[in-house]
């Protein structure tokens, strides 16, 4: 077990960081051989989708009324604009006013 006090915290930090550039890299190799065909393509459409879910849902679950509305802000607006970035922001921004108020 590593102890965070020290260096300890910085040293898993580090460690977090290789890994998932490892984990970035890993994948990006092994998708090289992999012919990119519709299917494919289809199929990691939907994994990134169901991979965005599977973090929310628990957020949703749990989450104070801040994060509530944040999360609706940012669901509304990204049905309306069909763009990620101003969504989140506006997800953000809500989730910061209903705290500070």
């Amino acid at each position: 077990m590593i102890a965070i006090e020290g260096g300890g915290a910085l040293l898993l930090i580090a460690l977090m960081a290789l890994m998932t550039l490892l984990t970035r890299f890993g994948g990006v190799l092994l998708m090289s051989w992999i012919p990119m065909g519709r299917r494919v393509e289809g199929f990691i459409n939907a994994m990134a989708g169901s991979v965005l879910v599977a973090v929310l849902v628990p957020v949703a679950v749990k989450a104070d009324a801040a994060g509530q509305l944040a999360l609706l802000a940012t669901a509304v607006l990204m049905l309306l604009l069909r763009r990620p970035m101003p969504a989140i922001a506006a997800g953000i921004l809500v989730a910061a006013l209903v705290r500070a108020v």
